[in-house]
């Protein structure tokens, strides 16, 4: 065959980029102690194993520079892997902390990104930034950091979900979850407040994961395997069975989980 011939040949593309959106935990920290931060992060995987099991991660550092705590990104990711998740992003680092985690392989994330100590606005508790594009000296980006306790009321926010949770699938909402479908046996949902589901629960549900006792979870059709509020819970053996099949409510009351009908 000719060179010519060869240079003619077309293949079938083997790949393709596609842009998609993805549920990832973010650990925002508020104190540079690693010691502490490795107890506390210990206490908040045992709430939800099996959802923290090899999780990625997004390690967002915007809060420690507002108040100019320093840490150390190598021995952050260190304890961060040490307990088995997986580092994938860095977001609100300095330069230098951005810089050392690329070194470990760790992408910078695009949101809330501080640049020589000049801070993006935060526009939402959801992750949505705009991008700080003039190099104004920090004492005048200041004052617009101080309002941001706002979003730190994560828990208004609803997050909807109108398909089947199939089986391994996990969802983490930072407020209330609604989901108007079946949730499968083998399925994991978690959230920081309430838990809605208008079908049948088969899976495992966790409503108030950061410490939330108010936290309830009402479903249409209990079958769970597991509930659980603010790390309070009851597998599927330890569930009456006349309460199966039935739309309950769920809530903590003296540490122990009440199901009622409703």
């Amino acid at each position: 065959m000719s060179t010519d011939s060869q240079q003619n040949i077309h293949y079938s593309p083997v790949l393709e980029f596609k842009s998609s959106t993805f549920s990832v935990p973010v650990l925002v920290l508020a104190g540079n102690d690693v010691i502490t931060i490795e107890q506390q992060l210990q206490e908040k995987i045992h709430q939800a194993p099996e959802f923290f099991k090899n999780s990625p991660l997004v390690f967002d550092l915007q809060e420690l520079n507002k108040h100019d705590l320093d840490i150390d990104v190598t021995e952050l990711t260190r304890v961060i892997r040490k307990l088995g998740l997986l580092p994938i992003g860095i977001r609100g680092g300095v330069a230098q902390q951005n810089q050392q985690a690329l070194d470990l392989g760790i992408p910078v994330h695009s949101g809330h990104i501080a640049r020589d100590g000049v801070y993006a606005a935060n526009q939402s508790g959801t992750g949505a930034a705009s991008t700080a594009t003039s190099s104004a000296p920090p004492k005048q980006q200041i004052p617009e950091p101080e309002p941001m306790p706002e979003p730190q009321t994560v828990a208004a926010i609803t997050t909807m979900i109108t398909n089947p949770v199939r089986s391994g699938q996990r969802i983490y909402a930072s407020g209330d979850l609604v989901i108007l479908a079946q949730v499968s046996a083998g399925a994991e949902i978690l959230a920081e407040g309430n838990i809605h589901v208008y079908g049948s629960l088969r899976g495992r549900a966790l409503a108030g994961v950061q410490g939330n006792t108010e936290a309830r979870i009402f479903c249409s059709d209990l079958q769970a395997e597991l509930i659980s509020i603010a790390g309070n819970y009851k597998i599927s053996e330890d569930l009456n069975t006349a309460i199966f099949n039935r739309p309950v409510q769920i809530y903590l009351q003296n540490h122990t989980l009440i199901i009622k009908d409703i």
